[in-house]
């Protein structure tokens, strides 16, 4: 079934329209962007159950964006009435005059769009409103008792579940654009000890669709528990190079956090970023092509129609057989930059600024089998279980955590583990020693990124089991 329109904003859209109408008659450009969304969290644990509206992603309200004096203003609100249009023209117009006195502004071209009219929407097979609380909680219950009996050492074993039902309208004088989405991610997280070591387990799952996700979290419960197991048993590791065979989990950590941050173009526009001076340039092996969109070749929490510019998603070669090729941007950014944007503009809410950022994030297959990369290796670590990363796009230096890495020796799993582990090192460094890429990809979106600790959106990322030699902590 598809995700139907928005009745909130089919009722909202004449008045829309005669804002849009007012702001283009003393704007060389205007536009309008429109949401109605909806997220529900549920968790069940040790503390008890827990259901809760997400008021960071679910939220009302709209912003108009207007170009003058070569940049742009916005205005946002919570609700709009065609009483309130006189009052917001009034704001645009002191606003401009107050930035115009204070401030110099840096040029920034206009937006120029193609005509463009659609509504689209994404489907799923069960709706979570129609399935209801009790039944989801029942669910979320059941598989955490059944995870409990699992183990005995198990001290934990929660789980949650969380859909969105996303309903955005952008309006402008040549585009009017409709998306109906919804999408879902789940989790459990296992903890155990054993004497006085107490560790933890996590494994998440994501999709574009509705509570039919429920389903495949019983799997996540058995993954949890096997890395935990692995975290019990994990010794510590002497720093050193390694090789290393990345599961999939491990090397969207390494796209996101090492190079997905370093080519959102806002930071190339602010100096920020080393990957603007790199472009053309060979930052990987020539076995890495690297991908971001909300049109890639896989659907998940950040797949969408348009970005909150009116941008069409897309499918953006970032990385191609080891060239960097280009960046991400927003409208604002590529104007600047003089590039053309890749639908990359997004806001946490209504209420927020746009920024480039991240959507579904990944590097793309390659011709090895997972066993044969393992194979492959005569004495090194089988890195699994990310937790989490930092990233340094100014000078590409990277630090994440993984829970444990499996010795391999001889092309085979010895039984021993190390853990917990870091890895560092100079971002190309790490890409172009990768020497194995398997032929299958493995995703994921179950949380969302921070831009600065702030400015959360949805992300996925991913990619297949790499080789690579990597300076482990």
């Amino acid at each position: 079934m598809e995700v139907q329109s928005s009745q909130y904003l089919t009722r909202l859209r004449p008045v829309l329209r005669e804002l849009l109408d007012a702001l283009k008659a003393r704007y060389p450009y205007a536009s309008i962007l429109a949401t109605d969304a909806a997220m529900k969290n549920y968790s069940v644990s040790r503390s008890g159950i827990r259901i809760q509206e997400n008021t960071t992603f679910g939220k009302r309200g709209f912003t108009a964006r207007v170009y003058s004096g070569g940049g742009y203003m916005e205005y946002s609100g919570d609700s709009l009435t065609g009483d309130q249009i006189p009052e917001i023209l009034d704001r645009f117009e002191k606003s401009l005059s107050r930035m115009a006195e204070r401030y110099d502004r840096v040029p920034t071209p206009a937006a120029s769009e193609e005509k463009l009219c659609f509504a689209k929407s994404t489907s799923y097979k069960t709706d979570p409103r129609d399935l209801g609380d009790r039944a989801i909680v029942e669910r979320l219950v059941s598989i955490r008792e059944e995870g409990l009996k699992a183990d005995e050492s198990l001290l934990e074993c929660s789980v949650r579940y969380n859909y969105q039902i996303l309903h955005k309208i952008f309006l402008s004088a040549d585009r009017d654009l409709e998306q109906n989405i919804m999408f879902g991610d789940g989790a459990v997280f296992s903890m155990a000890r054993k004497g006085e070591a107490v560790k933890n387990g996590y494994d998440s799952i994501s999709l574009l669709g509705g509570a039919e996700l429920l389903d495949s979290l019983p799997a996540c419960a058995e993954r949890a528990l096997e890395h935990v197991r692995a975290s019990l048993a994990a010794r510590p590791l002497t720093p050193g190079v390694y090789d290393c065979v990345c599961t999939p989990t491990v090397t969207g950590m390494i796209v996101h956090e090492a190079f997905g941050h370093g080519v959102e173009m806002d930071m190339f526009v602010k100096d920020r970023a080393l990957a603007r001076s790199c472009i053309g340039q060979q930052v990987a092996s020539g076995l890495v092509t690297m991908k971001d969109g909300a049109a890639t070749s896989y659907e998940d929490v950040a797949t969408f129609f348009f970005d909150d510019e009116g941008n069409l998603a897309t499918d953006t070669v970032i990385i191609d057989r080891g060239i960097l090729v280009s960046g991400i941007s927003d409208a604002v950014s590529a104007a600047r930059l003089g590039t053309k944007p890749t639908g990359n503009g997004r806001r946490e809410s209504v209420g927020h600024k746009v920024y480039t950022r991240m959507t579904n994030t990944f590097f793309t297959a390659g011709t090895s089998r997972p066993e044969d990369i393992i194979a492959s290796v005569q004495d090194g670590l089988l890195l699994d279980c990310p937790t989490s990363g930092m990233e340094d796009p100014k000078n590409w230096g990277i630090q994440c955590m993984v829970s444990y890495g499996k010795e391999i020796r001889d092309g085979k799993l010895t039984g021993r583990v190390f853990g917990p582990i870091v890895l560092t090192g100079y971002v190309p460094d790490l890409l172009k020693s990768i020497s194995m890429v398997s032929d299958t990809v493995e995703h994921c979106g179950s949380g969302a990124c921070g831009k600065g600790w702030k400015e959360w959106v949805k992300v996925s990322d991913g990619g297949p089991y790499i080789r690579a030699r990597i300076r482990l902590g």
